[in-house]
């Protein structure tokens, strides 16, 4: 099919890291073979989260993975850029004038233990009390604390790769730690998942397996070529997904979890949650409704966490 655009060059921004890198190089391969005509310009960005080795909460959270990659689309530095959707920080926490273009098959969402190489086979209910548990999400500390309270989660940073290392090298600050599957996957490393964990109980990140490739909303050109990669059952999952964390207008730190099932009629499914960063109850709540209504039924949930008492539990920062 000719593209809508020809003659011409659409840059796309991403962060250098293998896992980014990767996710970029599956889309540059869908988009080049649906627009031959165009060329796609590929140039890395490190981001604030990228170049900093602290707690992210000193640079506001996973924002920092998204922020400069915004500036420069923004300014016009390049026409696209692509994440992963659980990295991005809810509407209210970006600067405006940003919009998905396309969005990629789903991977699987669940999150993994991993384990030193050579470590015997665990779960984590098998490990000792005092174990520490590296993770860098609040929602995974919270799931942890609640869960597993006689484990001891620990921040831990760098790219999943660089992470895995240090870990069997024993540099990492933690004894195990928490990975997302899909990630280990796209990295080749799926065989180091040792215990892949229960999604209705371990509950997935808003947007966990998705990636998405975003431009600016005025860039109609631009958007024209996206839109035929957009894969059409995860973009409703993702507007559900997302509609919540606007609702609820947490920040980057905000431990809390959506997740939405499609059925084969056409209906979206809902489940969501605010954990406590303290390791205390969770709130829950649920709602479905017809594909089309997929941003309706994301803000009926916020709404019913809201009512059920969230906000509470979202103006805790986590530790």
């Amino acid at each position: 099919m000719t593209s809508p655009v020809t003659s011409r060059t659409v840059r796309l921004g991403t962060r250098p890291s293998p896992m980014a890198m990767e996710q970029t190089g599956r889309f540059a391969d869908a988009f080049r073979t649906r627009h031959p005509d165009i060329t796609l310009d590929v140039r890395e960005i490190v981001s604030e989260g990228d170049a900093h080795h602290g707690p992210l909460s000193e640079i506001g959270g996973k924002g920092a993975f998204t922020r400069r990659s915004d500036a420069y689309l923004l300014d016009r530095r390049v026409d696209a850029t692509i994440a992963c959707a659980k990295d991005l920080p809810g509407v209210h926490d970006r600067a405006p004038g940003m919009t998905v273009g396309a969005v990629l098959p789903r991977e699987d969402a669940r999150d993994v233990l991993v384990l030193p190489a050579g470590h015997p086979p665990a779960t984590l209910a098998d490990l000792p009390p005092g174990t520490r548990v590296g993770t860098s999400a609040p929602r995974r500390t919270a799931l942890l604390r609640a869960l597993y309270p006689k484990l001891t989660p620990v921040p831990i940073r760098g790219n999943a790769d660089s992470r895995l290392a240090r870990l069997d090298a024993g540099e990492l600050g933690a004894d195990v730690m928490i990975a997302a599957l899909a990630g280990l996957r796209r990295l080749g490393f799926a065989d180091r998942a040792c215990e892949v964990l229960d999604p209705t109980v371990w509950l997935p990140a808003a947007g966990a397996g998705i990636i998405v490739v975003e431009h600016r909303a005025e860039d109609t050109a631009t958007g024209e070529l996206l839109a035929p990669l957009a894969h059409p059952a995860t973009r409703i999952l993702l507007a559900a997904e997302r509609a919540v964390l606007a609702g609820l207008e947490g920040s980057c730190l905000t431990a809390a979890s959506a997740h939405a099932a499609l059925d084969e009629t056409g209906h979206v499914t809902l489940h969501a949650a605010v954990l406590d960063p303290a390791g205390g109850p969770a709130l829950y709540a649920d709602a479905s409704g017809a594909a089309e209504r997929a941003v309706e039924v994301g803000r009926e949930v916020a709404h019913a966490l809201l009512d059920a008492g969230a906000a509470r539990l979202l103006a805790v920062t986590p530790e």
